[in-house]
């Protein structure tokens, strides 16, 4: 039996480039499931995405999954694409087997905690305050550089990753610190700043965007206040739950998010095609 790939739609093409197109899986042209290939909305037309691969019931456990993936990579070669990324949810452990089978390699997860009712409080000598024009700067030069290193860590182009840092600071902040729906907030320590917290309240769960403890300052419990920080003013908001994205390989974070209640909900995985 031979399994394809077979268009529900026309290329569909954004002004920006973007490209989009729906598929049925078909086994001996018989539909047995659905799969859906775009261009990354942030990297641009060097990565494709895969979104909701799926196989009917009746035909699972036969393959179809694997060789409709291999299919949608060679659509994605085919594109111009260099990398290919699938998000899988973490409750679906066989497509995640399956990705894994395939060479995908985790690159980051998404994490969500529910919140209470009562905010907590941030432990004795530390408070949180707004940050200033004056500091919004160099913290924006420096965010913007510390991400894009951490996808060159993780085999994105320098250039490329450049890029991505830049766009997703300005869409991010299109207002600078009046940014509707951001809170942007330095944390002291006895008086000292200590660290930074940037997180968003426009959707729900409100979602932490970047948390940095001042270099050198490091492993003294910053980072969990900062954190309890985020709770705090999510919860002030009115939000139920806070989520946010931690690469692999970050082991403190990883480690620091897990003792404080919070559960993978999804993973995020690439393969290069070239």
């Amino acid at each position: 039996m031979t399994t394809t790939l077979r268009p529900t739609e026309p290329l569909q093409r954004g002004a920006d480039g973007a490209l989009s197109r729906r598929y049925q899986v078909c086994v001996n042209s018989r539909p047995v499931g659905s799969v859906r290939l775009s261009t990354h909305p942030s990297f641009g037309p060097s990565v494709a995405v895969l979104h909701d691969l799926y196989v009917e019931e009746a035909d699972r456990g036969r393959g179809r999954g694997t060789v409709a993936a291999l299919a949608a990579e060679e659509v994605a070669r085919g594109w111009g694409c260099a990398r290919l990324g699938i998000e899988v949810p973490a409750d679906a452990e066989g497509a995640l087997r399956l990705a894994t089978t395939l060479g995908y390699v985790h690159r980051n997860r998404r994490m969500v905690k529910p919140l209470g009712a009562t905010p907590p409080e941030l432990p004795a000598g530390s408070r949180a305050r707004a940050m200033t024009d004056a500091e919004y700067g160099p913290w924006l030069a420096a965010g913007t550089v510390d991400y894009a290193q951490d996808w060159i860590d993780r085999g994105v182009p320098a250039a490329e990753a450049l890029a991505k840092s830049e766009r997703d600071y300005a869409v991010g902040l299109p207002q600078g610190l009046s940014t509707p729906d951001t809170r942007i907030s330095v944390l002291e320590h006895e008086g000292a700043r200590v660290g930074t917290l940037w997180l968003v309240l426009a959707r729900e769960p409100a979602f932490v965007y970047d948390v940095v403890v001042d270099e050198g300052l490091r492993g003294r419990g910053h980072g969990r206040t900062l954190m309890l920080l985020a709770e705090a003013q999510s919860i002030a908001a009115g939000k139920q739950a806070l989520g946010l994205n931690v690469f692999v390989g970050n082991t403190p974070a990883e480690r620091l998010y897990a003792s404080l209640g919070y559960v993978t909900t999804s993973y995020s995985l690439y393969k290069g095609l070239i």
